[in-house]
């Protein structure tokens, strides 16, 4: 039972979600701006919003027929009996109030209470958990109208990085914005993977993702923008704030890019495109670990 848990929380997926708060957190640190409980509190709210996201994403695709017995990924917990939709109702129920719990919590460690920023936040976390369920949840998921790229970019993106930079630093700089969507555009990449991979239960079961719209060779191509523009935006952010060549490290990534991007353009089954989501969750990793210590040593 323990097993089959473990499995539907898709641990996997942990390294993209934790991303944006590495990233956030190294370019505060760069500003001479870094709270270890910060940190610490909010890579728990992460984890704990990334977790709630695939239960709901397992239970919702089962609903609504994308996790059917045709699909060709990885095997859902609810989808294959291993955990009742009511068992999943109820971990789903768990997690948004850990998620909220583990949030206010580093909120009033942040900026406390008696602030207008904090009401703003929690809202942001509030709209977190709920986007995090509709993506497949509800009468009118909006994973199924291929709303889901956006969302990744916004809050694994701009909210996640920008918002764990603010409540390091209590500041913004608009200029974070761009290895913001950086990360945002990575993770947006390994959905986008993820959609190729299932591209035909999806359509099958109504669920109008990217690649399902454009076809498989329009989201390969789809898929090169991501990766491209991804890299672009984090050396125009070296570009204007250069002072060290060691600010380029994460330069080092590059070949990983590559091999993924040759993956999606050559591999054609969904056992074969498989491994390399956490491939690309990896490389998004490890694009934030030399970015942000180039910015430190840098």
């Amino acid at each position: 039972m323990i097993k089959n848990w473990i499995e539907a929380f898709r641990l996997r997926t942990l390294p993209l979600a934790l991303a944006s708060i590495g990233m956030g957190s190294f370019l505060a640190a760069s500003k001479d701006k870094f709270d270890g409980e910060v940190l610490l509190w909010c890579l728990l709210t992460t984890i704990f919003l990334q977790i709630l996201s695939n239960l709901a994403n397992d239970y919702g695709d089962t609903i609504h027929g994308a996790d059917s017995v045709e699909r060709e990924g990885p095997q859902r917990a609810v989808q294959a009996g291993l955990i009742t939709r009511s068992q999943m109702l109820r971990a789903i129920t768990l997690f948004v109030v850990l998620s909220l719990f583990s949030g206010i919590y580093l909120l009033y460690i942040a900026v406390e209470f008696n602030s207008s920023v904090f009401f703003g936040f929690l809202g942001l976390g509030v709209l977190a958990i709920l986007a995090s369920m509709a993506y497949t949840m509800g009468k009118r998921p909006y994973g199924y109208s291929g709303l889901g790229d956006i969302s990744v970019l916004i809050f694994f993106g701009w909210v996640g990085v920008l918002g764990t930079f603010f409540l390091h630093t209590k500041f913004l700089d608009w200029q974070i914005m761009l290895p913001a969507t950086s990360c945002g555009l990575f993770a947006t990449a390994v959905l986008n993977l993820n959609n190729i991979r299932d591209i035909d239960s999806d359509k099958k079961a109504g669920k109008y993702s990217i690649p399902v719209r454009l076809g498989r060779k329009n989201a390969t191509y789809y898929h090169f923008f991501l990766l491209g523009t991804a890299l672009l935006t984090s050396i125009i952010y070296v570009g204007l704030n250069f002072s060290n060549y060691y600010q380029w490290l994460f330069l080092l990534v590059l070949p990983l890019l590559v091999i993924n991007a040759k993956a999606v353009l050559t591999k054609k089954t969904a056992p074969e495109l498989d491994p390399y989501l956490k491939q690309m969750a990896i490389s998004t990793l490890v694009f934030v670990l030399t970015f942000g210590v180039g910015q430190i040593i840098g």
